[in-house]
């Protein structure tokens, strides 16, 4: 292993331990809503944001010096190049994890609007995804990296199922507006966590095989509109 290949590898160390503490807080984030746990929803908030804010600039410090230092090529600068965006990605992600907190914490001092049924199951799939997508980083696994782009439909699906339901809900009820909003916030935010860890997925494909599949380049066809992904 060359200085510079072990540089890289402590590196993506780093970069592990703030996809550890983001992947909690996404986890911590819904916990919270489920359990009715305001003290989840405040570590998330707090502390766990300020480590994930420190490390992306720490981590994006290590890489920019890396590239100044040993002016990599080809694998190399594919790679520290991706670290720093995947970097970017998990405080993003911290950051919706961030948004679920503040949602649960009005919610939870107030009645539920419904049973909580379908925003745990979207949890679960956005939740899923981004292990999975971390993982195909930590391995280099671009097979698991496009399993992960794949699933991304099933957690719109549900986004748009939650949403329909919440705008029924405030349609029969103007009482539930300010709580169906918030819960729709939430579906919204997992969404997004969904998006990410297909960014992350896609960029494990292209550190590992230098392919490009964003904007659909490299997957196979999208299903037929008429005939929508059915949710587990």
């Amino acid at each position: 292993m060359t200085a510079l290949e072990g540089k890289i590898a402590e590196l993506k160390q780093q970069l592990f331990t703030m996809a550890g503490i983001v992947e909690e807080m996404t986890t911590n984030s819904i916990k919270s809503l489920v359990s009715k746990d305001p003290a989840l929803a405040e570590q998330v908030i707090g502390p766990d944001e300020d480590r994930v804010n420190r490390l992306e600039i720490e981590n994006e410090d290590a890489a920019i010096n890396l590239m100044a230092l040993y002016q990599p090529e080809a694998s190399n600068l594919r790679t520290i190049t991706m670290i720093i965006k995947v970097t970017n990605d998990l405080e993003r992600l911290g950051d919706h994890a961030v948004n679920i907190s503040e949602a649960a914490q009005f919610l939870i001092a107030r009645p539920a609007v419904k049973p909580l049924t379908d925003i745990p199951k979207m949890a679960d799939h956005a939740i899923g995804m981004l292990k999975d997508s971390l993982d195909a980083f930590t391995r280099n696994d671009p097979e698991l990296a496009r399993a992960v782009c794949g699933r991304d439909t099933v957690v719109d699906d549900l986004n748009r199922k939650i949403k329909e339901e919440l705008s029924n809900y405030m349609a029969e009820d103007p009482k539930t507006i300010e709580r169906a909003l918030k819960l729709m916030m939430i579906s919204l935010n997992l969404e997004r966590i969904a998006d990410l860890a297909t960014n992350i997925a896609e960029d494990v494909i292209y550190i590992a095989t230098g392919q490009s599949i964003k904007h659909g380049k490299g997957l196979p066809p999208s299903p037929d509109p008429r005939h929508p992904t059915p949710i587990p």
